[in-house]
């Protein structure tokens, strides 16, 4: 049996838990359970994306108490912080001046926007993840909560793919 077919067939509580570590977000992960079966990946998918459209402001603030500062070592659930550790593996905390650079664009970032800087960091370099830092304190708070709930989504989608494999 394959983790789609496993993921249809286990009892609610359960499927809620496999999700658990995509994002914080207990009304999601419930909807997209309560959803089952999916015929395939891609319709479990789809599912997910829909879901993620109705996300807002409250949405954001609860899925940010999971997110660590960029940069610096993920806390929370082992399974939140495992996955920030992995997205995270480009920013080398052993560069001293881009560490710097980080905690300063990050404590820039909060003093204006009140929460951590999020971004989907797998496949980004460290010197990319500052950049785009730098460039999103340009943001006005609108622009920045799209920017913010956009990159949740993409977080979110790629956590989901990596649960459900392939």
């Amino acid at each position: 049996m394959n983790v789609l077919e496993r993921f249809n067939r286990l009892p609610l509580d359960e499927a809620i838990a496999l999700l658990s570590p995509c994002v914080a977000i207990p009304d999601w992960a419930s909807a997209l359970v309560q959803a089952r079966p999916y015929a395939d990946r891609a319709a479990l998918l789809a599912r997910a994306g829909e879901l993620m459209q109705h996300w807002g402001d409250a949405e954001l603030q609860q899925a940010m108490s999971a997110h660590p500062r960029i940069g610096e070592r993920p806390t929370g659930s082992q399974a939140h912080a495992a996955l920030s550790r992995q997205e995270q593996a480009s920013v080398d905390r052993h560069d001293a001046e881009l560490a710097e650079a980080l905690r300063t664009a990050n404590t820039q970032y909060e003093a204006r926007f009140g929460r951590v800087f999020l971004i989907r960091a797998k496949g980004r370099s460290g010197a990319e993840i500052l950049q785009a830092l730098r460039l999103r304190l340009h943001n006005n708070e609108a622009q920045e909560r799209q920017a913010s709930l956009a990159q949740l989504r993409e977080i979110t989608l790629l956590r989901l793919e990596g649960v459900i494999g392939a």
